[in-house]
C-alpha cells in the first residue's frame, strides 16, 4: 500500500497521540476531582467499558480519517478478459455449401462479426483465412473495425489445411515461423515460449484435405499454452458444392474439430444454422487474466472512520445522554 500524501500520516500520528494524551489527562483530573469531592469513581469492568468505549471509538476514528485524506492506494489483481484472439476461417470450396444458409462461409462471417462486436478493447483480434495454405489477413489489433473488414473480405476456393492454419496462428502469436518436422520427429517446443492469454478460434466444416497434421499442430499449440476453440459450420446431412463442373458432397466432420480443440484444453462448439451459430460464439471461453491495477482506498478508510464515529456517538448518547 502507498499514499499520495504520506506527510499526512505523520499528522495522523501526532493528532492521535495528542488526543489520547489529552483524554488521559482529562480523565485523571476528573478522577482526582471526584475523589476530592468524596465520590468514589466506579471501578467495575462494565462501568469502565461504558465510560471509556465511546471515547475510544472516537479516538480510533481520527487516525483512520486522516489516513484516508492521505489518499491510500493499493495495487490489486483485477480480473479481466484480455489477450489475443485469432479467428481462423476455412475458405475452402466446401464452405460454399448451403446446408447452413446463406452458405457455410457467410454464416461463419456473420457469427464472427457478432463475436468481435462483443469483445472489449483489451482483446486484440486478428484474422487468418486458410484453404490449402493459410494467410494472416489482419494482424492482431485492438481496432476491431480492421478485424471486421478482414472477416468480410474472405471468399471460398480451393482445398483445406487445418494444420497449416494452426501453424500460421502459432507463428503470429509467437512472432516466429512455426513448422512441423518433415520426418515425423517430435518437434522442438523450447523456442515457442508460453502464451496463456492467446486463443485461436477456428470456423470450419472439418473437411481437411491435406497439409500438416492438424492434431500434431494442436499439440504444438498446447505446448505453447495456446488454446484452440473450434466452431463446426455445417450439418451432418451435409450439402453439395460445384467444383470444376463436378457436384461434390460435403459433410461436417465433428471428430477432427473436437480432437483438435481437446488437445489444447479448448472445446468444440456445434452449430446447425446461422442463428444457432451466432449464439454458439457467445459461449466461446476466452482467457480470464488478472492485471495489477492501482485502486484508491480513500472511500473504505472514510467509511470505516465514519462507522466508528457513528457507533461512538450512539453509545455516548445511550449511556451518557450526550454525544461525547
Amino acid at each position: 500500500m502507498s499514499f499520495l500524501h504520506p506527510a499526512l500520516l505523520a499528522v495522523a500520528v501526532l493528532v492521535t497521540v495528542g488526543a489520547v494524551a489529552t483524554y488521559v489527562t482529562v480523565q485523571k483530573r476528573r478522577t482526582a476531582a471526584m475523589t476530592a469531592a468524596g465520590f468514589a469513581p466506579a471501578t467495575s469492568r462494565r462501568a469502565s467499558i461504558r465510560r471509556h468505549l465511546p471515547y475510544a471509538l472516537l479516538l480510533a476514528a481520527l487516525p483512520i480519517l486522516i489516513a484516508g485524506l492521505a489518499r491510500p492506494e493499493a495495487k490489486l489483481s483485477v480480473p479481466r478478459v484480455s489477450g489475443t484472439v485469432l479467428l481462423a476461417f476455412d475458405v475452402s470450396n466446401s464452405m460454399k455449401a448451403t446446408d447452413v444458409a446463406p452458405s457455410r462461409l457467410a454464416a461463419a462471417q456473420q457469427a464472427a462479426t457478432g463475436f468481435v462486436d462483443d469483445q472489449p478493447d483489451s482483446v486484440d483480434v486478428g484474422v487468418i483465412v486458410f484453404g490449402e495454405q493459410a494467410l494472416l489477413t489482419q494482424a492482431p489489433t485492438d481496432d476491431h473495425g480492421l478485424a471486421l473488414a478482414a472477416i468480410n473480405r474472405a471468399t471460398a476456393s480451393g482445398g483445406t489445411s487445418l494444420g497449416q492454419a494452426i501453424l500460421v496462428g502459432l507463428g503470429t502469436i509467437t512472432g516466429k515461423p512455426v513448422t512441423l518436422p518433415a520426418d515425423g520427429a517430435a518437434p522442438d517446443t523450447s523456442a515457442l515460449g508460453y502464451w496463456p492469454s492467446a486463443t485461436i478460434v477456428v470456423f470450419s466444416d472439418g473437411q481437411d484435405t491435406g497439409g500438416p497434421d492438424a492434431e500434431a499442430a494442436a499439440e504444438l499449440a498446447a505446448a505453447a499454452g495456446v488454446r484452440i476453440q473450434t466452431v463446426g459450420v455445417g450439418t451432418e446431412k451435409g450439402g453439395t458444392v460445384e467444383v470444376d463442373g463436378y457436384q461434390l458432397g460435403t459433410q461436417l466432420d465433428e471428430t477432427l474439430l473436437t480432437g483438435v480443440a481437446q488437445v489444447t484444453g479448448g472445446a468444440y462448439h456445434r452449430a446447425g444454422d446461422a442463428g444457432v451459430l451466432a449464439d454458439t460464439t457467445k459461449s466461446i471461453d476466452l482467457r480470464l487474466t488478472t492485471k495489477k491495477e492501482p485502486v484508491e482506498l480513500t472511500a473504505p478508510f472514510a467509511g470505516a472512520a465514519l462507522l466508528l464515529l457513528a457507533i461512538g456517538a450512539f453509545l455516548g448518547t445511550r449511556w451518557h445522554g450526550r454525544i461525547v
